[in-house]
Parts: structure tokens; sequence; C-alpha cells
């Protein structure tokens, strides 16, 4: 199941709306097939592993992730497949959410005469498929907040200078934590005063993320790399009923997709936005944007995840906070989160945090 754990994560980023699924099918001890979700979300990991086994998954046991699908979609159910190859066993980590398998898949390979053993490594496959979990059960994405900041807690000088905090090292990851999402966010004030790409580089041909700007008026040009890029790789902005027509405009010709979220004090309506989010099949989104927008998201309780890179160096009180105002009167209502990794002994002491539940 670990193996097959492993196999899975190389979907994260590729596969929504689906689930990243992993499969490993043994037989007498040895490994005869191995598959996981494809970009796109098929062929399913069941299909690619059992393409492999061939005629040795007669017998075998199945490892797989997440329980088999029991559907019918664009694809016959992985449930069926595995019955057909007859497998002798079916061992699973999670149970489908998904009302259209939920039990489903277990049940059709328990009456075709399969043993199934549920719950092995339930923890690391529910932490590995988050994203897909949390848009099933609550309508709306796993967020992780990425930010980088100086060791006294400044992301820029006074002057709003910020190349480079962090080294190439730190920079390298950030592409990676891209790659492994289904989306990278900014807000408006960070798209206009950087300018940026948001794209995966320097990590061959891969599949670009979805890059989301929050943009309540639609202030960010269409002349901007993202608006000259949007037929390239998807820009997706979401804006307010408030935008004007003449903006919506000008961003369609660019090929981008227009999002409208309800806004309520002259603010977009975030955990609407995200709702729009995943109701469009988005299950996990990296947010890169700056300390206006992250410190909303904190508040709107919106946030799953915080990676944290320091950078050694000192700016000083005049610079740019990490994250903007929470609007805390005491301490006991400041979030608290959990440290769930810090490698040690590297430059840009890098940590993840999880926020509470």
């Amino acid at each position: 199941m670990a193996h097959a754990l492993r196999l899975a994560a190389r979907g994260l980023g590729n596969v929504w709306p689906n689930p990243a699924v992993g499969c490993v099918i043994v037989r007498d001890g040895v490994v005869v097939g191995r598959g996981w979700t494809q970009p796109g979300g098929r062929p399913h990991a069941e299909v690619r592993a059992l393409q492999q086994a061939g005629a040795l998954a007669e017998g075998a046991t199945a490892y797989v992730t997440l329980e088999p699908c029991a559907h019918h979609g664009q694809t016959p159910p992985c449930a069926e497949a595995l019955i057909a190859a007859k497998v002798a066993r079916v061992v699973t980590a999670l149970t489908d959410p998904d009302p259209r398998v939920s039990g489903k898949g277990h049940a059709m390979l328990r009456a075709a005469g399969i043993t199934v053993t549920e719950g092995v490594m339930t923890p690391e496959a529910t932490h590995l498929n988050a994203g897909f979990l949390k848009r099933v059960t609550q309508g709306l994405p796993f967020v992780t907040l990425k930010l980088a900041a100086s060791l006294d807690g400044r992301t820029a000088t006074a002057s709003g200078e910020s190349r480079w905090i962090t080294g190439p090292e730190a920079r390298r990851k950030v592409h990676a934590m891209r790659l492994s999402h289904d989306a990278v966010m900014v807000g408006s004030g960070t798209a206009l005063a950087d300018d940026p790409d948001l794209t995966v580089r320097d990590m061959g041909a891969v599949r670009q993320p979805i890059r989301i700007v929050l943009d309540r008026l639609l202030n960010h040009s269409p002349e901007s790399r993202l608006g000259r890029t949007a037929k390239d790789h998807p820009v997706w902005l979401l804006h307010s009923p408030s935008a004007p027509q003449a903006a919506r405009s000008a961003w369609e010709v660019t090929g981008a997709t227009l999002i409208e979220a309800p806004e309520t004090n002259g603010h977009l309506d975030l955990t609407a936005a995200f709702q729009a989010l995943a109701g469009k099949g988005l299950t996990r989104i990296l947010s890169e944007g700056g300390s206006t927008i992250a410190a909303a998201l904190v508040k709107a309780g919106l946030v799953d995840e915080l990676t944290m890179f320091t950078g050694g160096v000192l700016i000083g009180a005049e610079g740019h906070a990490a994250l903007g105002a929470l609007g805390l009167h005491a301490l006991k209502e400041a979030p608290r989160l959990t440290l769930k990794e810090s490698p040690s002994n590297r430059p840009d002491a890098l940590s993840t945090w999880e926020f509470g539940q």
C-alpha cells in the first residue's frame, strides 16, 4: 500500500476532478502490475495495473489507495475490471465518499467472491487525497497558503523590493509545489505589482496548473503576461458583478475564463468563489498571493495548510508584513497551527503547518 500511495502522488495536480489513485498488483510475493491515475483522470490506476499484469492478475492481490469505482462514467467501473481479471483479493485504504461509489465498489467485489480488506494506511491516503475528499464532502478545494518571508516576517522592503528574500533552492521547491496543485492563485494586488507568469518552469514538459487571479473589478490588464499567454495555459479570473463589461470583453478575447462570484461590502465573497472553483472540479489550490489575500483566506477559514519559507535576512519593521491584518483583539482569537514538517539544516528554512478543522 505504501508503494501504491507513492504511485498515486504522481497524479497530484494532473488528474482533477478525479482523485489521485495508485494500484499495485502482487502475486506470490512479486509485483506483477502497477499503475496510477493518468493525466486528465483516465485511464484509472487499476486499469493501468491490470494491463501491465495481464494473465498474472488472476489469483493476485490488488492494493488500491481508494475504493474502486462502481459507476459507468467515461470509462467502465474499475470494480468490474478487477472482477473480470479474477483477482483473489483487493486491499484498499479509503472508501470513496462520492455518492456514486461510496461502498458500492467494495460491495460489488465481495458479491463476486473477492476478499476485500479495508482501512490499510487510511491516514496517509486521507492526507494524499485531501483535496478530492474536501471537494466531494464540503464542496471546497484544499488550499495551501505559501508564504516566503525574512527572519522577522517581512516579504519586501518598504519600497516593495522582494527579489530575492529566498534563494534558488526555495524557488525551485515552489515550482514543484505548483506542479502538485491543480491551480495557482494570486490576488489582484500581486498581479498588478509583479505581473507574474505563474507557470511551472525548468521541470521539463509538464501539465501546467490553472492560473487564477482574484480580481473583483478586473483591474489586471489583458496585456499582462497572464493575458498574453491565456491561450497557451489556462487563466481563470474571479470577479464580482461590479466588474465593467469592457474589462470582461477584453479578457474574454484573450481566451481567459471569467467566473463571477458575489461580493460583500466591496470584497469578493471568498467562500462562494472557492465553491465555484470546486464546482469546476478543482481539488487543490496553491495561494501565492500577498499579505492581503493571505489574511483574507485565513479569516475566511479557507486555508488548510501553510507552507512557510524563511530566508536568512532581516528587513525591519518598515518592510511589508507577510500577513495582513486579522482583526484580532486577544491572543486566544489567533489561529493555532500544528507543525507538520520542518526539514533542518537547509538554506531558506521550510516549515509546513496544518490549520485546525
